[in-house]
C-alpha cells in the first residue's frame, strides 16, 4: 500500500522544468521542497512546494520547526522543532494533514534535527536532558503505521547534540555536538567558558565508534552534510570573540582525521562566525555552504577545495542539492537554483514565495 501511495505522490508532482533545467532531487525523482516558514505575523507553518512554485500544502503548526526528515516509504514527513521546542509534527505529504504531533518527555525537549531508518521503521531525534542540562540523547521512536511511538533514548557521547545524520550505509550515525549547555525553555548558553563540542560516530545501539574535536574549543559543530564516499562536512557556528577567526567550514574524509576545511581567511571573515546549512552534492563532488549573518552563499570541490561560489544572498537559509546543483532559501529574499554543470554556476530565481524561510530545507 505505502508503495502505491509513493508512485501516487510522484504522479501528482511530476517533473519540474525552469528554463531548460529539469529540477530533481535525484536525476529519475521529482523533489518538493519542504521547510519550516513563518508568515508576517509571525504565525509558525509546515509547507512543501514544487519547485515551480506551486503550493502542496501550508499546514499552520504551533512551534516553530527546524530541519525535516521524511520517511522512504510512506508519504510522510516529521517536521522537528527547533530548540528547545518541545513538539515535532507528523504531516501527510499529499495534502498537508497533520497525522501527529509528537511531544517530548519530561524533562526533554528537540534540538531541531532528525533521521528515519532506511527500513522506515525507527526515527532518531536529537534531544537534551534539561535535568542534566546539555547531555545529548537520541530520542528514539518507532513507526506504528503512520504514527511514531518513543521506544527509548541513547547518548550522544557529547554536549547539545544539533545535526544527526546517516553515513553511507545506512547504519552507522553521525552526530554534531555543539558543545553547549542549555535549560529547558531556554536559548541561553550556560558554559561558553567550558564548551565541549565534537563530532561523533555511533552504531544505531548507542556505542561509540569515534568521537573527534576541532582546536578551539568555542567553535560549536552544528551542521552536516555527507557524501555517497562517506566524506563529512560539518559547518560550526563560533562563540568566541568578534575579532578572533575560526574554522567554521571543516572535513572528515574517510580514514582520516576531522579537520579544517581550506576555506580562504577573507571568506570566513564574511560568514560572521555562523552557517546555518550545509548540502553536499555527491554526483558533482560539491558542497554548498549557507551564511546568514554574513549574507553570503559558498559553494566548493569538494576534492580540490577550489571556490566555485562565493557570491552575496540576503539572510540565505537553507540549502539542498539537486541533480544538476542547489537549491537554497531566504529569510529575506528570493528562493534560488544554482545550476552547477559549468565551472561557474548560472543562477536561476524560484517562483516561490520570498522571505520568512527558515534554516533548512528538505528536498524529499
Amino acid at each position: 500500500m505505502f508503495r502505491r501511495q509513493v508512485l501516487a505522490l510522484g504522479s501528482l508532482l511530476g517533473a519540474v522544468t525552469l528554463g531548460g533545467w529539469t529540477l530533481f532531487k535525484h536525476k529519475d525523482k521529482p523533489a518538493l521542497l519542504l521547510s519550516a516558514r513563518d508568515d508576517g505575523d509571525g504565525k509558525h507553518y509546515a509547507v512543501g512546494y514544487r519547485l515551480d512554485g506551486t503550493r502542496v500544502f501550508a499546514t499552520r503548526v504551533g512551534q516553530r520547526c527546524h530541519d525535516i526528515v521524511n520517511h522512504p516509504s510512506q508519504p510522510v514527513a516529521l517536521f522537528v522543532a527547533r530548540r528547545p521546542g518541545t513538539e515535532s509534527y507528523l504531516i501527510d505529504l499529499r495534502d498537508g494533514t497533520l497525522l501527529q504531533t509528537i511531544t517530548s518527555l519530561p524533562n526533554r525537549h528537540f534540538y531541531g534535527h532528525a533521521v528515519i531508518h532506511r527500513s522506515g521503521e525507527w526515527l532518531y531525534t536529537t534531544e537534551n536532558d534539561t535535568s542534566d542540562p546539555g547531555r545529548g540523547l537520541l530520542g528514539v521512536y518507532r513507526f506504528e503505521g503512520e504514527r511514531l511511538v518513543h521506544s527509548g533514548e541513547i547518548p550522544t557521547h557529547g554536549i547539545g547534540p544539533h545535526q544527526v545524520s546517516w553515513m553511507p550505509d545506512g547504519e552507522t550515525l553521525v552526530v554534531a555536538n555543539g558543545g553547549i549547555r542549555t535549560e529547558a525553555e531556554s536559548r541561553v548558553e550556560m558554559n561558553l567558558d567550558a564548551m565541549e563540542p565534537s563530532l561523533v560516530l555511533m552504531q544505531r545501539d548507542g556505542t561509540l565508534l569515534s568521537k573527534e574535536t576541532l582546536p578551539q574549543a568555542m567553535n560549536s559543530v552544528r551542521h552536516l552534510g555527507i557524501a555517497s564516499d562517506g566524506t563529512i562536512v560539518s559547518g560550526q557556528q563560533f562563540m568566541g570573540d568578534a575579532h578572533e577567526s575560526s574554522e567554521l567550514v571543516a572535513i572528515k574524509r574517510p580514514g582520516q582525521p576531522f579537520k579544517a576545511f581550506p576555506v580562504s581567511e577573507q571568506q570566513l571573515q564574511a560568514m560572521g562566525h555562523y552557517t546555518a546549512s550545509v548540502a553536499v552534492n555527491s554526483d558533482l563532488r560539491l558542497v554548498a555552504l549557507t551564511a546568514p549573518r554574513g549574507n553570503r552563499f559558498f559553494i566548493w570541490d569538494l576534492d580540490s577545495g577550489e571556490v566555485r561560489l562565493d557570491a552575496p544572498l540576503p539572510d540565505c537559509a537553507g540549502v539542498g542539492a539537486v541533480a544538476d546543483g542547489f537549491v537554497v532559501t531566504s529569510g529575506q529574499g528570493r528562493c534560488r537554483y544554482y545550476d552547477c554543470r559549468q565551472a561557474q554556476p548560472v543562477v536561476k530565481p524560484l517562483d516561490l514565495p520570498a522571505g520568512l524561510w527558515d534554516n533548512h530545507l528538505h528536498l524529499a
